[in-house]
């Protein structure tokens, strides 16, 4: 597993580091949906509201939902995506 050494770095600095380079952030945090919704893209965000679930759980709902990541990823303006556990099976 190749990391970015930013597993405990505050919000704001994780938000500079996706936006600087070009990432979406994939994240469970309110926190990074407030981000979005005051600054705007980039950096993109992927919201899960999934509640308490396993890392492999948060990656099987992302690959069912693929056919919504990949034109979100594709869209210059999409800034926010949401993706809850009532749709993703």
């Amino acid at each position: 597993m190749v990391t970015s050494g930013l597993e405990s770095t505050d919000d704001r600095e994780v938000w500079a580091y996706a936006a600087e380079r070009g990432l979406t952030i994939v994240s469970k945090d309110w926190d990074f949906l407030q981000l979005g919704t005051l600054r705007g893209a980039p950096p993109k965000v992927v919201w899960l509201r999934l509640g308490n679930c396993t890392v492999n759980e948060i990656a099987e709902v992302l690959r069912k939902r693929h056919l919504d990541l990949l034109p979100f990823a594709e869209d210059p303006t999409a800034a926010l995506l949401l993706i809850d556990g009532k749709h993703s099976g």
